[in-house]
């Protein structure tokens, strides 16, 4: 395993493209694009103030860079790097944009949620949506590129429009059993739309193409609902995380409820095989020892190793007593996310306090929870010694990759029932650098890792991969 040197970023924005050919990434007015394998600069572009968001084209030929605080969209090209694209949004101002499926669209969305704006970038023609929904996810777009789901808001009632993304024409118009509609997303082969209320009331409401209600699935009454939301690549499975801390799967011929996932603190399963990351420095011969240390040698004397040990039985998790009597009321989010292969589901969440920003982690912080989709039970449980901050599957294999806010990265490997971990420790040179962030190449061969004012990407060897 091989690490890149450390480059300067702004916001933790760095985005491979789509194709994996480039990584693009920001220092504060600017937007650095590299090729994906040397890291050699392609190009390099100015925009007229600090970029908040960037985002990729489909066919990674364009970069969109967002302005929020000026209301302005600059759009670069890869192939013609002299040609470029201002869009002002004037006293509307912006809050949001995104790309259209076919890379041709921009869609921006004015202050107080006014309107969707659609700009065409080949025919310079201008759309408008009125009446959008200020909610956690308002736009959806099919995987296949054909449809969006807008939700909206006229009236104090909930709707969702649905628009044929070739033309932008209304396809249907509908309401909603809601009363706040808090977002909407589609199943992956695009014919079934979930949508689901407020966190005061637990009610997901299932909704076909022409807008037809299929379904809708409620666990309990009087308390808080749903908090995030899974589809499984193959469409066949719903996963709901919820506020009383636990994920139920629903199947997609009956939209009924097949199996409750609970997280418990004394994995008590015979079938279940828990992985506990224990940690011990390394040593370091007195005689070697000079001030100040070599580098070689100073890189020993910080760092540290990591192994798992393996439990089968009877095994308790590091539990945190949660504090009730605190003023501001607390509540976690839900990590839900399925393998590429449809076989697992892995599992995480936090607690985070309303009144303040301030994020506080869940009882069971360290732990992932890895269901096992063939026989619907506790698969693997890692825990780590420090609090997960983000985990992520590979695009096209079941592979895990873990970062738990230090200089350490995890990966997890499934191999039909076996598990495999391969840990890395960073250099000195990375040592106070702490992993918040990562995403996978879609090769599988390199992962970009995000700390907060830097980054670097770590290439896998081919017999790792």
């Amino acid at each position: 395993m091989n690490f890149s040197e450390l480059f300067k970023l702004s916001g933790l924005l760095g985005r491979f493209s789509p194709d994996g050919r480039c990584l693009a990434s920001c220092v504060q007015y600017r937007l650095v694009v590299r090729d994906a394998n040397t890291l050699q600069v392609l190009q390099l572009y100015t925009c007229l103030d600090q970029i908040q968001y960037i985002e990729w084209s489909s066919d990674s030929l364009f970069i969109l860079c967002a302005m929020y605080k000026r209301g302005i969209v600059q759009v670069w090209s890869l192939e013609q790097p002299d040609w470029h694209c201002k869009i002002d949004e004037g006293s509307a101002g912006l809050v949001a944009s995104c790309w259209s499926p076919d890379g041709r669209h921009i869609l921006n969305t004015t202050e107080f949620h006014l309107r969707i704006t659609v700009w065409s970038l080949c025919t310079k023609s201008v759309s408008y949506i009125k009446y959008p929904k200020a909610c956690q996810q308002g736009i959806a777009f099919s995987k296949d590129g054909r449809y969006m789901a807008v939700a909206e808001r006229r009236d104090c009632k909930d709707f969702i429009s649905i628009f044929v993304c070739s033309d932008w024409q209304l396809l249907r118009h509908f309401d909603t059993e809601t009363q706040d509609l808090f977002g909407i997303e589609w199943a992956p082969n695009g014919c079934v739309l979930a949508a689901w209320d407020t966190c005061l009331e637990y009610k997901i409401l299932l909704y076909s193409l022409d807008g037809r209600l299929l379904s809708t699935y409620r666990a309990y009454e009087w308390s808080l609902g749903i908090k995030s939301i899974a589809w499984s690549p193959s469409s066949q499975f719903l996963a709901i995380g919820s506020y009383d801390e636990k994920v139920r799967i629903l199947n997609h011929v009956t939209w009924k409820k097949i199996i409750e996932f609970e997280h418990p603190a004394t994995i008590a399963n015979t079938k279940t095989i828990v992985y506990k990351e224990v940690e011990k420095s390394l040593p370091v011969e007195t005689e070697r020892l000079s001030f100040p240390p070599a580098r070689s040698l100073a890189s020993s004397l910080f760092s540290t190793q990591s192994k798992y040990d393996i439990f089968f039985f009877f095994f308790f998790l590091q539990y945190i007593k949660p504090v009730s009597d605190r003023a501001n009321p607390f509540f976690f989010f839900f990590f839900l996310a399925f393998s590429p292969d449809n076989c697992f589901l892995a599992t995480n969440f936090f607690f985070f306090f309303l009144g303040n920003l301030f994020i506080v982690c869940h009882n069971i912080p360290n732990a992932v929870w890895i269901w096992d989709f063939f026989f619907f039970f506790f698969f693997v449980v890692l825990e780590q010694l420090c609090a997960i901050q983000a985990f992520f599957f590979f695009f096209f294999l079941p592979r895990l990759a873990v970062c738990t806010g230090n200089s350490k990265l995890f990966f997890f490997f499934f191999f039909g029932w076996a598990v495999s971990f391969l840990l890395t420790n960073c250099s000195l040179f990375f040592f106070f650098f702490l992993i918040v962030s990562l995403s996978w190449h879609s090769s599988g061969d390199s992962i970009f890792f995000f700390f907060f004012y830097n980054f670097c990407v770590c290439y896998l060897e081919r017999e790792e991969v």
